[in-house]
């Protein structure tokens, strides 16, 4: 986890996983790189809010894999789920239901599906595909942490690989093209910027 900048209250926080992807960022707002997977990017995030100030938003920033062929761009992601947890399980063996969808507010009619397994098979890439357009490893686990603190957050997805066969060498090879994306996209659509 590294805090670039500083939080300020009534002002966003750009939130992203890993420092390839915020490369190109041109801001004096607040960047956290929380690192790899659910665990990483819930810790980082609750640990910023839990600290004060909070941000008047989160503008959560990374690429993601396609999951439908043809799939391609930025999106914004209106619902996120997790896809390596099991609630409907859970459910049958406690009574309570764990892990439930989240919408976003200002989010999309992209579905993104958040899992700590990098997924770079075309079996699992069809079965999350039945459920989702886009597969990360944070989104999730960012979603819930922002709900639970009371602060809205807006997530903006990159494809930067088909999540099938090869995905891991397409993301290295597209990860910069990505973060350029995805700083473009930032510079036009967040307020409060220098």
């Amino acid at each position: 986890m590294e805090l670039l900048g500083e939080i300020v209250a009534g002002r966003p926080l750009y939130v992203v996983a890993v420092k390839e992807e915020a490369q190109f960022l041109d801001t004096d707002l607040p960047v956290l790189l929380t690192g790899m997977g659910k665990v990483n990017a819930a810790t980082a995030l609750a640990t910023v809010l839990g600290r004060g100030p909070r941000p008047s938003g989160i503008v959560n920033l990374g690429t993601a894999g396609a999951l439908r062929p043809g799939f391609m761009g930025t999106h914004v992601v209106g619902t996120v789920l997790q896809h390596d947890f099991d609630g409907v399980f859970l459910a049958t063996l406690t009574g309570e239901t764990y892990g439930e969808p989240l919408t976003l507010p200002d989010g999309g009619d992209v579905v993104l599906a958040t899992g700590d397994s990098f997924i770079a098979d075309e079996a699992s890439r069809a079965r999350l595909a039945e459920r989702a357009a886009l597969v990360d490893m944070e989104g999730y686990a960012l979603a819930s942490v922002a709900q639970l603190a009371g602060v809205p957050l807006r997530m903006v997805k990159h494809v930067s690989d088909e999540a099938g066969d090869g995905a891991a060498r397409t993301w290295r090879e597209s990860v910069a093209e990505c973060a350029r994306a995805l700083a473009d996209w930032a510079a036009a659509n967040t307020p409060y910027r220098s």
